[in-house]
């Protein structure tokens, strides 16, 4: 009998040897651990393999939304017409989408960044939404930003590396016509990015980014080029910025800020004194994304309240400000835009995409939650 138990274990264990393994990355050194059969590694895959989907950009007039999901290897361009409706996928490449945004007017078209094979040197590409033709707009060599969309037009500003390969330039590019495509204002060092447009589309706030603990805001003249730098200059502390957009009158700045305080806090800047004024002081905790009404009443914006993502909206008339109740506890992971008459706000959670109908305070899915893949 125990020659038989003996016998059986020896052919077990031997099959079991034969069975392929999984190659660990030449960079992983191995010491003491058994090879993993391929078996058992397909069977975990469900649970260590899943996917979510990114909100990506309101169309603005037909109030449908791009996402980022991918149902094979790489996040692609999907198409959600309403709450709850299937997703349409616009582009196949072999390399993931980073980002897709529309106009902020009525066109047939999108503007999407992608680099390739993750080598982080993304270009801007055209997709044509009637015949699906995708047009590189960039240098195709050079890295790019994924840039941002005048308020009532269809001017795209971003920052490229194509003068020399290091510094980020400004460019401007109308219509996404790759021959209106010029260099706005020259910089000398790389981390600078456009972060939005004054409303009369002749000046632009930009970023440079010295640091996580430094960064300094500039507006510029889109027609000289000419850069004045908003925050002080030499001040004795480092100022980190986040977010930041004009008010509708272009008299202030609407940022979150760690000045004077060890939180990111949304505040207003005033463009004349560059004196600022927190708004959520009594708010400790980082406030970490914000978009404002096209007509500049209202200020959404998101907080990270102990790793949960909570919802706020600010009269921006009488700075008082309240959180949208009836969300469920989860974490916006991506900006939250709105929808051009900000009736509805846009963002990406953990779990799926999502609108809310502000007015009504409810919360409708624009995409099934995803789960892990079987």
């Amino acid at each position: 009998m125990l020659k038989s138990i003996l016998v059986l274990t020896v052919v077990a264990t031997s099959a079991f040897a034969e069975e392929p393994s999984v190659r660990p990355n030449d960079n992983l050194v191995l010491n003491g651990i058994p090879p993993i059969p391929v078996s058992i590694a397909e069977k975990t895959r469900k649970f260590t393999e899943s996917r979510q989907a990114k909100f990506a950009s309101w169309n603005p007039s037909t109030r449908t939304m791009l996402i980022l999901t991918r149902f094979a290897d790489t996040a692609q361009v999907h198409l959600v017409k309403m709450p709850g409706g299937e997703r349409k996928q616009l582009t196949f490449f072999s390399d993931r989408v980073a980002q897709a945004s529309f106009p902020q007017e009525n066109t047939d078209y999108f503007v999407l960044s992608k680099d390739i094979g993750g080598n982080e040197f993304f270009q801007n590409y055209r997709f044509d939404l009637k015949s699906g033709d995708v047009t590189l707009l960039t240098d195709g060599k050079s890295r790019n930003s994924s840039g941002i969309w005048s308020h009532h037009g269809k001017l795209l500003a971003y920052s490229s590396s194509r003068r020399n390969g290091k510094d980020s330039d400004i460019y401007v590019i109308a219509d996404a016509t790759k021959e209106t495509d010029h260099l706005v204002a020259q910089v000398n060092s790389p981390g600078w990015e456009p972060l939005d447009w004054a409303l009369d589309e002749k000046t632009l706030l930009v970023m440079q980014e010295i640091s996580i603990n430094q960064t300094n805001l500039f507006l510029v003249d889109v027609d000289s080029g000419k850069m004045s730098q908003v925050n002080p200059v030499n001040a004795a502390e480092k100022v980190a910025y986040g977010a930041a957009a004009f008010s509708k009158d272009g008299k202030h700045l609407y940022l979150t800020s760690n000045q004077h305080s060890e939180f990111q806090r949304l505040g207003r800047l005033d463009l004349k004194t560059n004196a600022f004024a927190p708004l959520t002081g009594n708010i400790n905790w980082n406030i970490e994304l914000f978009s404002l009404s096209p007509d500049g009443a209202q200020l959404a914006f998101v907080t990270n309240e102990d790793g949960i993502s909570r919802l706020y909206l600010l009269d921006t008339a009488s700075d008082q400000y309240a959180q949208i109740a009836g969300l469920p506890d989860v974490v916006i992971l991506a900006e939250v835009l709105r929808c051009p008459d900000f009736v509805l706000l846009a963002g990406s959670v953990r779990r799926s995409s999502f609108r809310s109908r502000l007015t009504h305070r409810m919360l409708d899915r624009a995409v099934p939650a995803i789960h892990p893949r079987r």
